[in-house]
Parts: C-alpha cells; structure tokens; sequence
C-alpha cells in the first residue's frame, strides 16, 4: 500500500553509533599483537598507532567531503566510480566481493567466536572448530537481524557502541591505576631500533588501520541519512577522536599489564590483560569484547549489503540485487549474498593471513577513492560542497595508501599478490560482460529489463524473497 524504498532513518547519534560500532571491534582486541610484532618494539608499536589514528582521520575527511559531493550512497564503490570512471569502480566492486569484505567479515566473526568462548576454556585455548561454529553462528544471527529491519539493526548498533566503550573503559581504567603506581618497567627501552625492520612496517600498519577501519561506514549509507550534508563530517570527526583518544590509552594499559613476551603469545590480548589484572572480571571483559565483535559485524552487513544495492542500480551487478523486500524496506538479497562466502573464509581461513589478504586491496582502492576527490575538485571547481578539507589532506593521504601498498610486496609477497590476483581477475569480467553491455547502451537498456522482469529464475526469487525494484530516487 505505500512506495517501496530505503528510507531516511538514520539521526546523527545513530551516525555516531555506527562509526563507533564499526571502528571499535576486534581490532583493538586482536591487532596490538600483529602492530607489536610488525613494529619490533612498545614505542614503536605506539608510534604506529597514533600515525594510523591521524591518517584514518585524513581519510575520514576526505569521505566527509566526498558525501557533501556525491550524494550516492555506496562508499569506495560509488566515489570511485562517479570520479575514475567503471572499470576502477567495478575492479573495486569485484575485488571487494571476492577478497575485503568476505575476509572482513571472516576476521571479525573469528574474533566474536574466539572471545565467547575464552573464558569457557581459560586457561587453555577454545578449540577451533567450537570457535568457527561460533562464529558463524553470530555471523547468522547478524545477518538475519539486518534482513528484518533497518530500525533494528541500527538500534543494536546505538547499543553496542556504548557497549564498546564500556568494554575500553574496563582496560584502561585499571591499567592507568597501575600507571600511575609506578609500573612502568614494560616501557624501557621502548624504542629499541635492534628490532625495528623496515619492510615490515607496512604490516604493523595493515594491522592498525584495520583497528581504525570503519571511518567510511557513513558514506554507505548516504542516503539514508538525515540531514547528511551536516551529519557526515560531524560524525566522522567525533567519532575518529574519540577512538584515537581510547585506542592510544588502551594500549598503553596493555604494555603496562603485560610485557611484550606476553602480547606476542597471546592468542587473545584483551583476556591475557584481565587475567594479569583484574581477575575479578575475568569472565565480563572476554563477553564485552565478544559483543564488540558483534556490533562490528552488524555495521559491516549494515554497509555493505548498500554498496551491492547501488551496484546493482548503476548496472554493475545483477538486478535482483537493486531490490527491496515489499514490507521490510531492507535490501534483503544484497545483505544475503555474502553468505556462502564468509561461511568459506570463516571455516578454512587464520585471522593473520585474512588480514593481510584483504588489506591489501581495501587501501589500495582507498587510496583511489581519495585520489578521485582530488580529480573531482580539478574536473568540478564550480561545484559548491558544504564541507572542504585543505587539498594537503587528500594528497597526502593518498601518497601514503599507495606507498604502503606498495612497500607490503616486499612485506607479505605470497598474501598480498593473492590479493592482487584478485584484484587482476576482474579486467576480463569487465570487458567480457560490463563494458560491452554499456557500449550499446540500448542493448543495456534493453538486457537490463529482461534480466529485471522476463528472467524466469530472477522473477521466481522475487517471488521467493518478495522483494521489487525500488519506487523512489533517495539521491
């Protein structure tokens, strides 16, 4: 009885909790091992993450100014796409399905799998296949939330952010009493450059930006934002601050508690950090950072599922996917299409290995978008955008993307060209299937309404689904 289409539900606090939810997950709990490792030393290891806090800020920036642009939601996909042209914007669709966001996901639902079960298990290691069937059956239970309803996934997500910082708050707190008792021989010698290797840098920095990852997520949802020309830059600065300010104190609460042995072997940083400290809590911290794991994973599908929506409407993805559940107004098809994926990555994937696999493509695709705002402003000087950032920002940021890209060949050789295998692989998709169809744009036209209305196996999973095409331009 009323228009089916994404509708505006997302205020600015909701904005907030979803930067948060998304940045504040397992990467605090997971990456101060692969940081430490990567970086030789507890100085260092600070260093890099302070340098990952102001770089996710730059980039934020630059997001902020491209959502006052483009007025598309799609994130990476529709920046890149709307400044560089379709064949860097489907390579980024492509490799984002295949690779980053699978192995994402995978990451995130192993952490939620292996901080649920921790203190079952303490003070052994959970067994594997219990954490892999944990995960994914939170990764489900996500997923199947998000297929119901956009008012109730963002609802968890607001609750899970304070969530999250309640679960920062128990680390730092007791690690600054330590501090300030006088327990700082964890911190001599901090800088010692015996440990320090250059060309694993770009690693410790692969694993620090992933903590941050999650700065972008507004731009996902463009259009279901209120207000968003104002609510995008206020809440990406708010919310990078606040987890720069909270990731720079929870480590240092980590090398307080535990030496650099200790971060190194622990399977689980923040649960080694309880045992040592707070005992009292050994079973509540593992659970609050479980739950953080969780509401990064709700923020991901929450996200995601959008940038194959639009996709799908620009003509670069199949048409079922453009389309909407009648009485829900969730994008159902789009949030369900990771499935079997991350169920792969999930079974047969490590979280170190996940984790330099994708990175390697999320920066570089990154570091493209923020080079397209650049060309963007040069092609469009007369275009007015309510927010604008100094052209440093953008041109430094990018330089760094592209260099740290660069230098994690030498890094990670066997991960990373996995990655750009399949970044590679999309070239002949593209120009066998995407770049002929839109050639003949008649022919687009025309293909596109048969695979929307007459394909019998598209019109039986609409049917199936009870999901239509969207009745209301949102941008």
């Amino acid at each position: 009885d009323e228009a089916v289409f994404l509708r505006k539900k997302i205020t600015l606090l909701r904005a907030f909790s979803l930067l948060i939810g998304s940045m504040v997950g397992s990467g605090i709990f997971i990456s101060p091992k692969g940081v430490l490792k990567n970086s030789g030393s507890v100085g260092f290891s600070l260093v890099v993450w302070f340098a990952c806090g102001i770089l996710s800020m730059f980039g934020a920036l630059c997001y902020a100014e491209l959502g006052t642009r483009i007025t598309k939601s799609g994130g990476h996909y529709i920046y890149i796409l709307e400044t560089l042209g379709p064949l860097p914007g489907f390579l980024f669709l492509w490799a984002e399905f295949f690779a980053i966001r699978p192995a994402n996901s995978a990451v995130v639902s192993l952490a939620f799998g292996r901080y649920m079960l921790e203190p079952f298990f303490a003070p052994c290691a959970a067994p594997v296949p219990a954490v892999k069937l944990v995960s994914l059956l939170g990764y489900y239970t996500v997923l199947t939330l998000n297929s119901w309803s956009v008012t109730w996934s963002a609802r968890l997500q607001t609750a899970l952010s304070f969530v999250k910082l309640l679960a920062l708050a128990l680390i730092i707190v007791p690690g600054m009493m330590l501090l300030a008792q006088g327990h700082t021989k964890n911190f001599h010698d901090a800088f010692d450059r015996q440990s320090l290797v250059l060309d694993k840098l770009p690693l410790a920095f692969y694993a620090g930006m992933f903590a941050y990852s999650g700065w972008f997520q507004a731009s996902f949802v463009r259009e279901e934002l209120v207000r968003p020309e104002r609510n995008i830059p206020l809440a990406v600065i708010v919310s990078v601050i606040t987890v720069i300010v909270g990731y720079m104190l929870t480590n240092v609460s980590y090398y307080t508690v535990l030496g650099t042995q200790d971060v190194l072997a622990s399977p689980a940083v923040a649960v080694s950090f309880v045992q040592r400290a707070f005992k009292s809590l050994i079973s509540v911290v593992p659970i609050l950072v479980a739950l953080s794991c969780f509401g990064t994973m709700n923020g991901g599908i929450f996200t995601f599922s959008r940038t194959l929506f639009v996709a799908s409407r620009e003509g670069q993805w199949p048409p079922l996917f453009s389309m909407i559940h009648i009485r829900r107004h969730t994008p159902l098809p789009a949030v369900m299409l990771m499935f079997p994926l991350v169920t792969a990555m999930v079974c047969i994937g490590d979280i170190y290995h996940l984790l330099n696999f994708f990175s390697f493509s999320r920066w570089l695709f990154i570091g493209l978008a923020t080079l397209g705002l650049i060309v963007h402003r040069h092609r469009h000087p007369e275009l007015h955008s309510p927010f604008k950032v100094p052209l440093f920002v953008p041109v430094s940021f990018t330089i760094i993307c592209l260099f740290t890209v660069a230098m994690s060949f030498y890094s990670d050789p066997v991960n990373i060209s996995i990655g750009c295998t399949m970044v590679l692989s999309g070239f002949p998709v593209y120009y066998l299937i995407i770049h002929r169809q839109m050639s003949n744009h008649l022919l687009w036209i025309k293909l596109s309404s048969f695979f929307s209305h007459s394909d019998y196996l598209t019109h039986k999973l609409q049917l199936l689904l009870e999901v239509v095409q969207q009745e209301v331009k949102t941008y």
